[in-house]
């Protein structure tokens, strides 16, 4: 399919899908990383777990959640339990391989910001705050970030970090005691980056269809490190798109939208 007929957001979705498996207990997370899990579940990944942070268990929802108390999640789910147990069982034991998280800001080594835009103290912007996500970011087996590219977003220095990535390079998570992989990936709607294997920098790995380095480089508010060998990434096949953008009109019908 050309790529001419497939949106970023559509490319973002699917791409993150993909790096999702059967074998998965995934904490889902709402906006773009429910999507991809839903995909996910819905084509290739039929036997993935689906956790969302209000304490819902195997969720199969019919449409995506406007909130993580939407009453599609415990309706669907195989079954609910306190947040309390949420956290402390399953994300704090171990129990959850992938974590899905997006955020405000991102920095060179995947940290997060969903706190404030300037000074804390006298922020430009005061943001929604944490949530669970400093606890998904250390807890899971490891983390994948979907956010689309921009200046604004991907900066050379966060005013403040909410949820840790690499820390400030090799070593930092290993230093502070946590022992889970962090961020993996961050798949964006221009490219996918992963972290450089010695210093935990974000690394272009995979250019999506029709993108060019320098509009990647466009992107970032720091001079971005290229893979040795960047391949393109794989356009979605007409089968993703399909059952993607059904999954989308399906939403909009059950939320009374056009």
């Amino acid at each position: 399919m050309a790529s001419s007929t497939i949106t970023p957001t559509e490319m973002m979705t699917v791409t993150a899908a993909r790096a999702l498996s059967s074998t998965d207990v995934c904490f889902v997370g709402i906006g773009a990383p429910s999507a991809a899990c839903n995909l996910a579940r819905l084509t290739h990944a039929p036997g993935i777990t689906l956790i969302y942070e209000s304490g819902t268990i195997d969720t199969k929802p019919d449409v995506l959640p406007l909130s993580i108390g939407d009453g599609e999640l415990c309706d669907t789910a195989l079954t609910t339990v306190s947040v309390p147990e949420m956290f402390r069982y399953w994300l704090q034991g171990g129990r959850i391989t992938v974590g899905f998280l997006g955020g405000a800001q991102i920095d060179r080594f995947a940290n997060l910001n969903t706190t404030v835009v300037g000074d804390y103290h006298k922020p430009k912007v005061r943001l929604p705050g944490g949530g669970g996500a400093p606890e998904i970011a250390t807890h899971c087996g490891e983390i994948f970030i979907t956010m689309a590219l921009s200046p604004r977003t991907f900066v050379g220095k966060l005013p403040f970090v909410t949820s840790l990535g690499h820390g400030t390079g090799a070593g930092s998570r290993e230093a502070l005691g946590v022992r889970t992989k962090g961020p993996t990936r961050v798949i964006t709607d221009l490219c996918v980056m992963e972290p450089d294997p010695e210093t935990r920098e974000l690394t272009v790995t995979t250019l999506h269809p029709g993108v060019t380095r320098e509009a990647v480089e466009a992107g970032c508010g720091w001079p971005l490190r290229f893979a040795k060998d960047v391949t393109e990434t794989p356009a979605p096949s007409a089968e993703e798109l399909e059952v993607l953008r059904e999954l989308h009109a399906r939403t909009r019908r059950a939320h009374g939208e056009n």
